[in-house]
């Protein structure tokens, strides 16, 4: 992982399978690189992607293999945490920030299209081998780590004061390695497997870190 003034970026060795929620780059992708770039709280853009798209080439990324997340965390709130195994590896890193907390599935302000910048955004590379229904397993699982940390901090929605599952602006981005060099496919990626759990407790772990020190929850 690399830091620049503006932006963390996360190369993985070679081209990987990926599943994000990325405005630049997202959806079912191959990646080598994620970067999460900061900008202040009062951006707005009808193109974002057209922004990403810029300050990669500024910075020199490649924009083929490149996904972008924006976010108006700072950057020096990032947490980041892994674990090595001979099934599978895992590295998190989480940006977050909760002003704009919101709980899924209670009546609250919605828009039929919005852009602003990301509030919890989760880069999360995996080396070993999963199969495409693991992997949108392990969004599921990483985002239910994610609101179980809210959970844990009292994280309220900002609108009615609900317990929060997430901001309105969450995004995330899974790199999955798919090395040869791991015998096992995972077929799965729930709580209940070794690296679901994995999984769990490293962005669990993260957020909370990264919302400590935002001073959320002291």
């Amino acid at each position: 992982m690399s830091r620049g003034e503006r932006h963390l970026a996360l190369h993985l060795p070679k081209e990987a399978d990926a599943l994000a929620s990325a405005v630049y780059g997202g959806g079912m992708v191959r990646l080598q690189r994620m970067v999460n770039i900061y900008v202040d709280r009062f951006y707005r853009c009808d193109d974002p992607e057209r922004d990403i798209r810029a300050l990669l080439q500024t910075w020199g990324y490649p924009l083929e293999g490149t996904a972008g997340l924006l976010t108006a965390v700072r950057l020096q709130h990032a947490a980041v945490a892994e674990e090595k195994h001979d099934e599978a590896s895992v590295f998190v890193c989480a940006t977050a920030g909760v002003s704009n907390g919101a709980r899924a599935g209670s009546p609250r302000t919605t828009f039929p299209a919005d852009y602003v910048p990301g509030t919890i955004n989760l880069m999360i590379a995996v080396d070993g081998r999963m199969t495409p229904a693991a992997m949108v397993n392990a969004i599921i699982t990483a985002t239910e780590a994610k609101a179980a940390a809210l959970a844990d901090l009292g994280v309220a929605d900002a609108e009615n004061g609900l317990p929060a599952t997430g901001t309105t602006t969450d995004a995330v981005i899974l790199g999955v390695s798919q090395s040869p060099a791991y015998g096992l496919l995972h077929p799965y990626a729930g709580t209940a497997t070794n690296i679901g759990g994995r999984i769990g407790r490293l962005v669990y772990g993260a957020v909370q870190e990264a919302l400590a020190a935002a001073g959320v929850g002291r």
